[in-house]
């Protein structure tokens, strides 16, 4: 299992002339990888893991995960394999308040068309156990703190057992000892699953943790030493 991107451009027409945010980005990670994603702000991080999880299309180059081309695909597949193959970590944990934890957790399974209900229901108390949420199935998001609420979505992210993760600024609205927490538990989670995590981010805290990193600068990716 791999995540192969090349030569990747994204432009966006401007009244002034065409704004380059991607400039011929290459990334090869193989299953287990991970890596953290730094830059300056406008340096084009959220753009890159955008068009990596299919949320946005490249104007040029190729993305392939598992050797296929999600950009190849009908919006209806397209869907489906995002879905199935990548799961999402926000910077807000985009909870649904109205739901309990694991009636959150098990919100991606509900357009699946591959789950067993009884199985994928075992494995999202499992996660939420891993993530040291056993006793708080039936919260509600407002009973929980901030950490405790990114830490389901942590779960909810995994309970498909996708192969690529993806997070965005996943400790931002978090205070230091919960970021560390979740950090931590992002990477355990990703050594456990071995999936491909990438996590692009401003925190060099969280940076630290990651055992490759790279730097994101006008446009272009440049892996650090």
């Amino acid at each position: 299992m791999s995540l192969v991107i090349e030569n990747v451009t994204k432009d966006y027409p401007t009244r002034t002339g065409t704004l380059s945010i991607l400039r011929g980005v290459s990334l090869t990670l193989e299953r287990g990888a991970a890596v953290a994603v730094m830059g300056p702000s406008g340096s084009g991080k959220s753009t890159l893991l955008h068009i990596l999880g299919t949320l946005d299309r490249p104007t040029g180059g190729t993305v392939a995960l598992d050797g296929t081309n999600p950009f190849a695909l009908s919006e209806p597949e397209l869907a489906a394999f995002r879905n199935a193959r990548i799961g999402f970590v926000f910077q807000d944990h985009h909870l649904l308040p109205q739901c309990s934890v694991l009636e959150n957790v098990l919100i991606p399974t509900l357009v699946s068309a591959t789950t067993k209900p009884a199985e994928t229901e075992a494995y999202a108390r499992d996660l939420l156990a891993r993530v040291g949420l056993g006793d708080r199935l039936d919260h509600r998001p407002a009973e929980l703190s901030g950490g405790e609420r990114q830490r389901v979505a942590v779960a909810r992210a995994l309970v498909l057992k996708p192969a690529l993760l993806l997070a965005d600024e996943p400790t931002g609205n978090l205070d230091r000892i919960n970021a560390q927490a979740v950090g931590e538990l992002l990477l355990a989670l990703h050594e456990q699953e071995r999936n491909v995590l990438v996590v692009v981010t401003h925190s060099a805290d969280l940076a630290k943790l990651f055992p490759r990193r790279a730097e994101m600068n006008d446009g272009h990716l440049h892996f650090l030493p």
